[in-house]
């Protein structure tokens, strides 16, 4: 006689208890911002609200390990930060890349930033999901798998300089790869290279490296 399955019990938790507990968790992280933060640092906030000035533009994955405010302990007013799925920052292109061509041109050109950072990280879903993708073209994504095509360039690269390597291995070569890309990928845009000539701006490349703790920098060449 066969035993009878044990099944694991229904969740007794309603979706109206799984949003209220959501929504405490906002509401009780903003009341310690508030407390630590926002009545500490009265002045920061009193300048805020006339205007910004952040001296760093940072490109960052949008992955929920990788946040730049809390990486770099930075205050409000700090960092103007883009996040992307894995960081992709695509060639100058006013109709196809419009929404990157804006989110750049704003701090560039309004509020001045002095350094743009485009930082990789270990593990990237997006450089995984690069260097597996089907050799036909064909997709398993809808959106994905044709945004991160932008870095087909540092894929070939890593793909014939490492093919030898195990996958995550390779993986880990082209997060910093595609680093590089983006950064010359920024020079296309007109404003940036009109920056870096007049030495207004600088270009950096960064890696964050969230399994052994670390975080390197490197100039654009």
């Amino acid at each position: 006689m066969c035993p009878t399955p044990v099944l694991a019990a229904p969740s007794t938790v309603s979706p109206t208890v799984e949003m209220a507990e959501a929504i405490h968790r906002l509401h009780s992280g903003f009341e310690r911002f508030k407390k630590e933060i926002f009545e500490k640092k009265p002045e920061v906030f009193s300048q805020l609200a006339e205007g910004q000035s952040p001296e760093f533009l940072i490109f960052a994955c949008a992955d929920s390990r990788v946040c730049p405010s809390v990486l770099f302990n930075f205050l409000p007013g700090e960092a103007f930060v883009i996040r992307s799925i894995a960081n992709v920052i695509p060639p100058y292109d006013k109709t196809k890349y419009a929404g990157t061509g804006a989110a750049l041109e704003y701090p560039v050109i309004h509020l001045k930033v002095k350094n743009i950072i485009v930082i990789g990280h270990s593990r990237c879903g997006g450089i995984k999901a690069l260097l597996s993708a089907n050799e036909d073209g064909t997709h398993s994504t809808e959106f994905i798998e044709e945004w991160v095509k932008v870095a087909t360039s540092a894929k070939e690269v890593i793909k014939e300089a490492h093919s030898h390597l195990p996958f995550e291995d390779q993986c880990s070569k082209c997060e910093k790869e595609a680093v590089k890309l983006y950064l010359e990928n920024l020079k296309t845009y007109p404003f940036v290279t009109e920056g870096v000539e007049k030495n207004t701006l600088s270009l950096f490349g960064g890696y964050y490296d969230f399994v052994k703790g670390t975080f390197e920098t490197w100039e654009a060449a």
